[in-house]
Protein backbone atom coordinates (compact mmCIF):
# COMPACT_ATOMS: atom_id res chain seq x y z
CA UNK A 1 0.00 0.00 0.00
CA UNK A 2 0.84 3.68 -0.56
CA UNK A 3 2.16 5.76 2.30
CA UNK A 4 1.21 8.79 3.06
CA UNK A 5 4.53 10.15 2.21
CA UNK A 6 4.74 8.96 -1.29
CA UNK A 7 1.04 10.17 -1.97
CA UNK A 8 1.90 13.54 -0.39
CA UNK A 9 5.06 13.72 -2.82
CA UNK A 10 3.38 12.71 -5.36
CA UNK A 11 0.68 15.27 -5.10
CA UNK A 12 3.09 18.01 -4.92
CA UNK A 13 4.71 16.53 -8.07
CA UNK A 14 1.72 16.39 -10.30
CA UNK A 15 0.65 19.75 -8.96
CA UNK A 16 3.66 21.06 -10.07
CA UNK A 17 3.56 19.59 -13.82
CA UNK A 18 -0.14 20.73 -13.76
CA UNK A 19 1.08 24.61 -12.69
CA UNK A 20 4.05 24.56 -15.44
CA UNK A 21 1.56 23.07 -18.08
CA UNK A 22 -0.51 26.04 -17.18
CA UNK A 23 2.09 28.88 -17.92
CA UNK A 24 3.48 26.97 -20.99
CA UNK A 25 -0.24 26.98 -22.38
CA UNK A 26 -0.59 31.00 -21.87
CA UNK A 27 2.97 31.44 -23.18
CA UNK A 28 2.14 29.45 -26.41
CA UNK A 29 -1.29 31.11 -26.64
CA UNK A 30 -0.18 34.73 -26.02
CA UNK A 31 3.03 34.24 -28.93
CA UNK A 32 0.80 32.34 -31.32
CA UNK A 33 0.41 34.01 -34.33
CA UNK A 34 -3.14 34.94 -35.57
CA UNK A 35 -3.25 32.56 -39.04
CA UNK A 36 -7.54 33.29 -38.80
CA UNK A 37 -6.69 37.25 -40.24
CA UNK A 38 -5.72 38.04 -43.95
CA UNK A 39 -2.83 40.18 -44.63
CA UNK A 40 -5.24 43.00 -45.90
CA UNK A 41 -7.64 42.78 -43.07
CA UNK A 42 -10.14 45.88 -41.80
CA UNK A 43 -7.89 45.70 -38.74
CA UNK A 44 -5.21 47.77 -40.09
CA UNK A 45 -7.94 49.92 -42.32
CA UNK A 46 -8.98 51.15 -38.55
CA UNK A 47 -5.39 51.81 -37.09
CA UNK A 48 -4.21 53.64 -39.80
CA UNK A 49 -7.57 56.14 -40.34
CA UNK A 50 -7.66 56.06 -36.18
CA UNK A 51 -3.85 57.86 -36.73
CA UNK A 52 -4.65 60.10 -39.44
CA UNK A 53 -7.42 61.19 -37.47
CA UNK A 54 -5.22 61.71 -34.50
CA UNK A 55 -2.63 63.95 -36.02
CA UNK A 56 -5.22 66.80 -36.62
CA UNK A 57 -5.79 67.25 -33.00
CA UNK A 58 -8.28 64.81 -32.18
CA UNK A 59 -11.11 66.60 -33.55
CA UNK A 60 -13.27 65.54 -36.74
CA UNK A 61 -16.28 67.61 -38.83
CA UNK A 62 -17.12 64.29 -40.51
CA UNK A 63 -15.60 65.11 -43.88
CA UNK A 64 -12.69 64.36 -45.83
CA UNK A 65 -10.37 66.67 -46.34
Amino acid sequence: MISDDDLHRLAVFLGSCAMMMIVLYHFLEVNSKDDSLPAGSGKSKKTATATASSTDGGVSSGKEK
